[in-house]
Parts: C-alpha cells; structure tokens; sequence
C-alpha cells in the first residue's frame, strides 16, 4: 500500500483536464493562476491528476509550466499520470481520441498498452512536465483498450497486455522511481477485474459513483476494496460536467431532444438543491464523498468551478432532509441513502 508518510492520500486532489482544453481553450496565463491558485489554497497535501490522454500531453505541459512559474519545488506536489497515452503527431483537424471533446489541439495520442508502451508514456509524461516527475503512476482507460477487441481471443491478448503493462509500473515502483501504483478507469467492472490479479495501492473510478448512477453492485465492490484497505478516488462525479450544467453525460455530447431522460433527471434535481439552498455541484460532491472507502475526491477546475471554489464545496454539508427529499423523489438510491445519508424515520 502507499505509505501515508510518502504519498498521504488528500480529501481533495485537483483534476487537470480543462488544463488540456476539455470543451474549451483557456489561454496560458489562465492556466498558470489555476495552477497557482490551486498551490495556495489546497486544503491538505497538494495532489494533481493527469494523463497523457488531457489534450494530448497539453495538460501535463501547462502543469509543469504553471508549478515552475510558482516556484513549488518538486518535493511539495504529489503528480499522478495516468499512463496509455502517447503524443503524437496531429494529421486531421481534430485528435482521433475523443472527438468534439477537446479544443484547438496541436498534437494527437495513441493509445499504447503493454510493457514498452507504458514505459514510454510515463518517460514523455515526465519529459512534458519539465522538471517535475509522477510520483503516483496507473494504467488509464484499460476499459478503451478491451473494449476495442475483435474477438474473445483478441481480448484475452488485449488483457494480458494490460498486465504487461502492471508489471512495468511494478518494476518502476520497486526501483524506486514511483510511489504508488493504481488504476483509472470509467467502467469500474474492468476495474475489478483486474484487481482480481493485480495488487493495487489505490483505485480510480470515474463517472461512475454518481448522484445520478451508484448500482448496488458497485457499491459492494467499493466496500470490498475498503475492507482491503485499498483507498478510492472518485472522479467524474458531474458525469462530465452534465450534472452542473454542461451538454456532456461521460464526456458525449447530450441534449434534450435526444436524452430527455437525463435533463428531466437534471432539473428535478437542481429544483431540490435550489429548495435547499445548496450548489448542484456541493450535492454531487458530497454523495460522491459518502460511498464505502472513498478517501479521494477528484475536482477537475472549470470556469465555474475554480480551486477556491472547489474547496468550499468539499467542505458544504447537506442536511438529512435534502437527501431524504432526493430519495423520495427517486433521484438517487433509497435504500444507498437510508444507509449512508440520513437516518429513516421508524
């Protein structure tokens, strides 16, 4: 497991996707006061989250080049890359990854899952933040990887390099290069698949425990790893932003003439917190917060929602009765709620 002397495990730790012009391009010095201001107010260890997925290395860039620019030695901030991405060159007039989702790109990436490939992930990654190094490393988007095989024999392949790819990060662990091994995923049944055969120090699920989908069985899987003492990190917990207001559900564009399912949903929630007086964003946050071993959460900064703002929303309580309104109004789960949110009237 992570020794909590080298690598403590934060409430909060700062997501850098919009870093890499998620839904829309900032300009630099943008970047680098929230960068800044995440260093000033972060309420515990300062951690960030990336990859070399967030705008293909961009993301890792302009981290590395706002952390100098504050003069945080290296020794000060825990940087955890997500590893299966590598940049490379931009051919058409947006990335392959993701169309739609990322703006004004100059590079692509591809995915590389194996031994040399993650290898080489976490080299580039260290080489775009620039004086700055992954003290945490994790394979991301195993699910992509599987999900792309022909066959179940191509799987099986695609599986095994996965594992390939754990026994690099295990070596880079054990020679000292690395803190912490984890995985990120969305599909959290990839997720525990392959913690089935591989020792994980933490767990990353996104878009995953929600307010707006917790199965039962998630949950369970959830309070298996906190009873092995393997610490979550749930990020996605607006579905991509849907929850607070944006036009992606799981980073997919989404409206309602299309998923009037999901906007209805939306709007009945937003009505209870606008009853309560209380950020959708602050509700999110702290039904994400409430699932069985969740130490971590992961708040990626937006227009909206900087890091001052985020940490004021970490700290909003909720009271029992906005909980009891969103169960009885069937906008999360009764029985999640009962046992984890407020105590029923008997």
């Amino acid at each position: 497991m992570i020794s909590t002397e080298k690598c403590p495990m934060p409430e909060l730790i700062f997501g850098t996707s919009g870093l890499g012009n998620l839904y829309e391009a900032w300009p630099s010095e943008t970047k680098w006061q929230i960068v800044e201001e995440c260093v000033r107010v972060a309420p515990g260890p300062l951690v960030f989250d990336t990859a070399g997925k967030y705008g293909a290395g961009l993301a890792l860039e302009m981290l590395g080049e706002g952390l100098r620019k504050q003069g945080t030695h290296p020794g000060e901030v825990v940087i955890s890359n997500k590893l299966g991405w590598y940049r490379t060159a931009l051919k058409g007039k947006e990335p392959s990854f993701e169309p739609g989702v990322w703006k004004n790109l100059e590079h692509d990436a591809v995915q590389r899952i194996d031994y040399d490939g993650i290898v080489a992930c976490y080299e580039q990654g260290n080489t775009l933040l620039n004086g700055y190094r992954a003290g945490w490393v994790s394979v991301h988007d195993p699910d992509e990887y599987l999900a792309a095989a022909v066959s179940p024999a191509d799987r099986a392949r695609r599986f095994g390099d996965v594992l390939s790819a754990y026994e690099a990060l295990k070596d880079l662990k054990r020679e000292g290069s690395v803190a912490g091994v984890g995985i990120g995923s969305k599909d959290w049944t990839v997720v525990r698949e392959i913690c089935e055969v591989v020792e994980m120090d933490w767990v990353m699920i996104a878009n995953s425990f929600t307010m707006h989908h917790h199965p039962a069985e998630l949950v369970a899987f959830m309070r298996q790893l906190d009873a092995q003492g393997i610490p979550v990190i749930n990020a996605a917990v607006f579905n991509g932003g849907f929850l607070t207001g944006q036009d992606f559900y799981n980073y997919r564009r989404v409206s309602p003439q299309t998923h009037s399912e999901l906007y209805r949903w939306r709007e009945k929630m937003h009505a209870v917190c606008r009853e309560f007086g209380i950020l959708p964003a602050a509700a999110c946050v702290a039904f994400a917060k409430s699932a069985p071993g969740v130490r971590s959460i992961a708040l990626n900064m937006t227009r909206d929602y900087r890091a001052g703002s985020q940490v004021d929303i970490l700290k909003t309580s909720i009271p029992p009765a906005c909980w009891e309104r969103m169960a009885t109004e069937n906008l999360i789960d009764k029985h999640f709620a009962e046992t984890h949110l407020y105590e029923p009237d008997i």
